[in-house]
């Protein structure tokens, strides 16, 4: 993975170049054709998604709750909390996605408290927002 491509996506776009090849090391670039589950609803948690270019979409007991597209990510509440996965995400187009298996995860969370910290407080603002719709239904 490439530090410079890394930059370009908001989560990362203030990272020091130096955090910027460390979190390089831990990132795989994956394409995912159209229509391809990425995570399953109730599976276990193994990596954590960015979504580099195309679009997915949220399904919550085969329900659309939500679209993604650059930048955006997923797969980090179950990683975060450890428990099955809340959601699943399919690709709606074709997708180039940067993933970071659960082991180089830990590492971030270890080595990379800040970029940690990012992740968990949009966790918690989707949390949040999950708790407002269930209460509005």
């Amino acid at each position: 993975m490439d530090a410079d491509r890394l930059k370009r996506i908001p989560l990362f776009r203030d990272l020091s170049r130096r955090d910027l090849e460390r979190l390089a090391r831990w990132a795989d670039e994956v394409d995912v054709k159209e229509g391809r589950d990425l995570i399953d609803q109730g599976s276990f948690p193994h990596e954590f998604m960015v979504i580099e270019s195309g679009t997915a979409e949220v399904l919550v007991d085969g329900e659309h709750v939500a679209d993604l597209g650059e930048g955006e990510f997923f797969g980090e509440m179950a990683l975060l909390v450890e428990q099955r996965r809340t959601a699943t995400v399919t690709a709606t187009s074709d997708l180039r996605v940067i993933v970071m298996h659960e082991r180089d995860f830990r590492a971030m969370e270890d080595e990379m408290p800040g970029v940690a910290a990012r992740i968990k407080g949009v966790m918690d603002e989707r949390r949040k927002s999950d708790a407002t719709r269930a209460r509005e239904s």
